[in-house]
């Protein structure tokens, strides 16, 4: 069976985080593995506290799990600390480890901030050119690039900047211009993954959408198909999506 490895967050209400990654791992059939980064307090509507667990912890548990088991793709989600990025940046050059996917978090989607000051730059300097794929949504492409992305041009501009970062995909999410859900890919070459725009607000899209990109290079996909069939699953779980709590929509995964 093949695997994949998430280093993440932990969110409490299944939603987001390493426990949405798993869920989207299983439902293709990918044995998954965890490494947590922080603790969190959040819920449907709001993440209230952000606790990174301490350095030599998270070192342990990435070795300690990666001398037994060499999983077939990595991602990365929330990283928060400088030191999370440099650490896992060395421990994928020394293991050798292929096939890494970078969801770039940077705040929630209540609006909560998720890194600590200059963990953006460390994961730009460190990590990206180790990608195989970044999945920013428009808002984190602007953050990364400074490109302020109003129109498809402005995406496709913020897209050469950040392939020139090292990433072998750039992948920008959340165009919604025209009424369409338009994700760009950028691999030297253009690609519109086009998909139904879904009213609402959903927790753990991108989450779920990287873990699904994961999950499909893990299992021998190439760059586009992965994300063609990321996106398919993506809107099939936003339509089917439930309410538990008082805020976002749950995604059916």
């Amino acid at each position: 069976m093949k695997s994949a490895l998430t280093i993440a967050g932990s969110d409490p209400s299944g939603g987001a985080g390493l426990q949405a990654d798993l869920k989207v791992f299983r439902i293709f059939d990918v044995h998954g593995l965890s490494v947590v980064t922080v603790l969190t307090a959040q819920n449907t509507e709001d993440v209230t506290s952000v606790v990174p667990v301490e350095r030599d912890f998270l070192e342990k548990q990435l070795h300690t799990l990666l001398s037994d088991i060499r999983p077939d793709a990595v991602k990365t989600g929330m990283l928060y600390s400088r030191w999370a990025v440099e650490l896992v940046a060395e421990v994928f050059k020394e293991y050798s480890l292929s096939n890494l996917v970078i969801d770039p978090v940077t705040v929630s989607s209540s609006g909560t901030s998720l890194l600590e000051n200059g963990t953006l730059d460390l994961l730009r300097e460190k990590l990206f050119p180790l990608a195989r794929v970044i999945t920013p949504n428009i808002y984190e492409a602007s953050v990364l690039t400074g490109v302020i992305i109003e129109n498809n041009e402005d995406m496709e501009r913020a897209s050469q900047v950040l392939k020139a970062m090292g990433p072998e995909v750039v992948v920008i999410t959340g165009g919604h211009f025209q009424d369409v859900a338009r994700d760009l890919f950028y691999d030297g070459n253009y690609h519109i993954v086009k998909g139904s725009r879904i009213e609402g607000e959903y927790h753990g899209t991108g989450c779920a959408f990287s873990a699904a990109i994961t999950a499909l290079l893990a299992l021998g996909n190439n760059h586009l198909e992965s994300v063609k069939k990321a996106k398919e699953f993506i809107n099939r779980a936003i339509r089917n999506a439930y309410h538990l709590g008082k805020g976002m929509g749950l995604l059916y995964i």
